[in-house]
């Protein structure tokens, strides 16, 4: 049956449904969790919290979706992808509608509903992508996975262009914007199936076949059904079996943790750090984190199509080494000016070619190195093992530069090189572990990698 899949050259219209609405799922679910960082450059002066404080609220959501990936991807393997993908939509939209009664100096609030977001944003992330690959073809794979990532950027731009015209006073009606993807729902019950793959291994074979007939847009009783002989028993989900899988487990642990503590410190700290540095509005320095969005952008369109010519390893250790590079050189410039323009942001928006581009691979890769019976429970799990740098990477900046100080534009900054040391030695950690202990699944079918790792386990 899923060979039929596998000789599929284009996408029919209904797997185009299930693209468009993990798409837009995407965009919108780090739309809500990077607002945070537009709503804080608006809070500087008025709240006149400290570095301390300022990293607590960022790395609350981190927390949260640390916790989020693990129990939301296991419940996905246990229950499937469709119930998972409704319920963590609904959990980070309402959490981010309740930040409008957010009280004045709220920052203990804001932290722990932070927290929600992160809870509900890392749980999609872990399910979107397993369901979008297991409707796909294999050669079509990487290309879709990366797709469906490309917009993420565009989530965070908008926050950055409904900041650049936000009054200072304004600020919570961001957050009521925040319940949009809750709309997101409605698609995925009227357009998206159960994925077939989890069915199969459910022993619910007439069903995944109707699944998989509605994705090919054919009738049923022309694709073979499932052999439960040559099968054997439903494959059930242990958390524990990850430890079999070593390999895995390094290049998709490691590999999230590098790529997201280097990614989320820099982020989420743009918006201020602009505001700090080069001495703009709130507003203004929104409007600059629209470029390093386009970058972004950009970059994952073409790691996305990388990722079908040189392959996964290669894409992640570009990813790592790119970013690395170019995260120190700004560091390094931060009050240098080019033609009266800020190098710091100029190097900044460079980078976010590879820190953000290369999440295109970054997430669907770390779906593909595991077996199906593990496959959101091991992406949950690297994800959430990941997390620890939205934790880290935000804190490690505010600690470097002075978490006892307030957040004013007058703080010294002399320490901005070091924390960009800091978090571009671990996108360099990000590109040896893909690069030099990745397990290459360019062009191999699910059923090929799991026979693979099987053999290794």
């Amino acid at each position: 049956m899923f060979e039929i899949l596998d000789r599929q050259t284009t996408l029919t219209g209904n797997q185009r449904k299930i693209v468009a609405a993990a798409i837009i799922g995407d965009a919108l679910e780090f739309f809500d969790y990077f607002l945070i960082g537009f709503v804080l450059a608006f809070l500087i002066g008025p709240w006149k919290l400290t570095f301390n404080q300022f990293a607590i609220v960022f790395l609350s959501s981190g927390i949260g979706a640390l916790l989020g990936a693990y129990v939301w991807g296991w419940i996905a393997d246990r229950i499937g992808r469709r119930p998972v993908f409704i319920g963590t939509v609904l959990n980070f939209s309402i959490a981010t509608g309740l930040l409008y009664f957010t009280p004045d100096n709220g920052w203990v609030y804001l932290t722990v509903m932070r927290f929600f977001v992160g809870f509900g944003v890392g749980g999609l992330y872990c399910v979107d992508l397993p369901l979008v690959q297991e409707f796909m073809p294999s050669r079509k794979r990487g290309w879709i996975g990366g797709l469906v990532t490309c917009v993420i950027p565009l989530g965070v731009g908008l926050g950055g262009v409904l900041g650049a015209f936000m009054g200072a006073s304004e600020w919570r009606l961001l957050f009521v914007i925040g319940l949009a993807p809750s709309l997101l729902v409605l698609l995925v019950r009227l357009w998206v199936p159960e994925s077939p793959r989890w069915l199969v291994r459910q022993g619910r074979y007439e069903e995944a076949r109707k699944s998989l007939a509605w994705a090919l847009q054919v009738d049923p009783k022309t694709l073979p059904l499932p052999d439960a002989r040559t099968l054997g028993e439903p494959v059930k989900t242990n958390w524990f079996d990850l430890f079999k899988y070593p390999r895995s487990l390094i290049v998709s642990w490691v590999g999230n943790a590098g790529a997201q503590t280097g990614a989320y410190g820099i982020s989420l700290w743009a918006p201020t750090l602009f505001v700090l540095i080069l001495k703009v509005t709130p507003q203004e320095a929104s409007k600059m984190f629209i470029l390093l969005t386009v970058s972004g952008f950009i970059g994952r369109l073409s790691f996305s199509y990388l990722s079908e010519k040189i392959g996964r390893r290669n894409c992640g250790g570009l990813l790592g080494f790119g970013a690395a590079i170019l995260i120190i050189l700004a560091g390094y410039n931060y009050n240098t000016m080019v033609f009266g323009v800020s190098a710091f942001w100029l190097i900044l928006a460079a980078a976010m070619f590879f820190v953000d581009g290369g999440f295109a691979i970054v997430g669907p890769y770390a779906a593909e190195v595991w077996p199906s019976h593990l496959r959101t429970s091991g992406m949950g799990s690297a994800y959430g093992f990941g997390g620890i740098g939205k934790i880290i990477g935000p804190l490690g900046l505010a600690m470097i530069v002075g978490s006892s100080n307030f957040v004013k534009p007058d703080v010294p900054l002399d320490t901005i090189p070091l924390a960009f040391v800091y978090l571009g030695a671990w996108f360099a950690l990000a590109g040896v572990v893909y690069y030099f202990i990745g397990i290459e699944t360019k062009g191999k079918s699910i059923e090929q990698i799991d026979k693979e790792l099987a053999a290794t386990a």
